[in-house]
């Protein structure tokens, strides 16, 4: 069942699953939180109580914000935990997410046990000639940097498709139906350019403020970088020391979530039992 929050500037929509320990979910641009659809029940099952929510913009929240940076969004996130309890909590962030969850943890520690970054743009990005020579990544950016320009859903969509290499959810070709009704829907689609344009240096400049554990995702076929291990290893190493640790997904793309969810939730699982100060089930 969705529920309501209002905080400056709109409402958030979100839904809660599960008794137990409380684990944020929060998705990346363009999408909704049906992206955890996979993730969620998995990891109820495991003793967790499951807040899934819709970012501004995004699926049932409001549509028309003033801003759309990762600072913006960790907000967001840390007025949902407050709301439910006021955790300690772990927060999951997916793409720009897991910036925003980054600022979130650095912002306030006591609220926020644990992070784990999805495909995650958390630093300042930059691209050398050479990326260009990888097909998946000139693929993804050429088709990014159309939608960003153009509004085009159908090109959202063509992206999504080399978002997902290789394995796609069984329902494929509903996901697909539900995002593109999404970005038809009035402001939904600026809401993803705005989203698209905000680049991840706020985030990037919290690393090293973070207190808590961080697990890191990466798909090894991420069209979003030329090199996802590298840049998933980049994060890892601007943490203060200890904190961080990544994992690859062999064959995952930019949802790692989506389209391997028993690994992700095995890896989120494992690296929680593993923190004596994160929330454990």
């Amino acid at each position: 069942m969705t529920e309501y929050l209002t905080v400056d500037g709109g409402t958030i929509a979100y839904e809660v699953a599960g008794a137990g320990p409380l684990i944020v979910l929060a998705h990346g641009m363009g999408d909704s939180r049906a992206a955890y659809r996979a993730v969620t029940p998995r990891l109820v099952a495991a003793g967790y109580r499951v807040a899934a929510v819709d970012l501004r913009g995004c699926g049932e929240s409001s549509a028309d914000w003033p801003d759309w940076s990762r600072t913006a969004i960790a907000g967001d996130l840390l007025a949902v935990i407050r709301h439910l309890g006021g955790g300690p909590a772990v927060l999951v962030g997916h793409s720009m997410s897991g910036g925003a969850a980054t600022i979130a943890a650095a912002r306030e520690p006591s609220v926020i046990s644990a992070v784990v970054e999805l495909g995650t743009f958390t630093r300042k990005q930059s691209t050398r000639l050479g990326d260009l020579r990888v097909r998946r990544f000139r693929r993804g950016m050429l088709r990014l940097l159309g939608v960003l320009a153009l509004g085009s859903v159908p090109l959202w969509r063509s992206y999504l498709d080399v978002a997902y290499p290789g394995r796609k959810p069984a329902d494929w070709g509903e996901r697909l139906d539900r995002v593109d009704s999404l970005l038809r829907e009035p402001g939904r689609m600026k809401a993803l350019q705005g989203m698209g344009r905000s680049a991840p240096t706020d985030a990037g400049a919290r690393l090293g403020d973070v207190r808590c554990p961080v697990l890191v995702v990466m798909g090894t076929l991420d069209p979003d970088w030329a090199d996802p291990r590298a840049e998933g290893a980049a994060i890892v190493d601007a943490l203060p020391p200890g904190l961080g640790r990544l994992e690859m997904i062999e064959g995952a793309g930019h949802y790692p979530h989506d389209q391997f969810p028993d690994q992700v939730v095995s890896l989120m699982l494992a690296f929680l039992q593993a923190q004596p100060d994160a929330a454990r089930a």
